[in-house]
């Protein structure tokens, strides 16, 4: 599992609008999520290529046996039927993109 990283030098300020354009212009539409404290999703999967981005707060994400920790400009890929979980971290509310690939 690969965790991208938001950069300033390439990517300008970090801001709602400048990761939606990002995604998007990757092939995703995007979707604006807030999970507090204390807000986990069991295992799951998707029936869709997706992209999880964190704007603000702490997001633990496991995929395939792996646990990785996004913050604030960071995002991983999610390919579809991929069994994942994720929990929030920490006592702040986490600001997700929720990204899905558009065919």
């Amino acid at each position: 599992m690969k965790i991208y990283q938001w950069n300033p030098d390439t990517d300008g300020s970090l801001s709602e609008p400048a990761l939606i354009y990002k995604l998007e212009k990757l092939g995703y539409t995007c979707v604006r999520y807030a999970y507090p404290a204390g807000t986990s999703f069991p295992d799951h999967e998707h029936d869709v290529d997706k992209i999880d981005a964190v704007l603000q707060g702490t997001f633990k994400i496991t995929m395939q046996g792996e646990s990785k920790i996004l913050t604030a400009g960071s995002y991983v890929e999610v390919p579809k039927h991929t069994i994942h979980n994720a929990e929030v971290i920490g006592n702040k509310t986490v600001i997700s993109i929720d990204a899905i690939k558009q065919n």
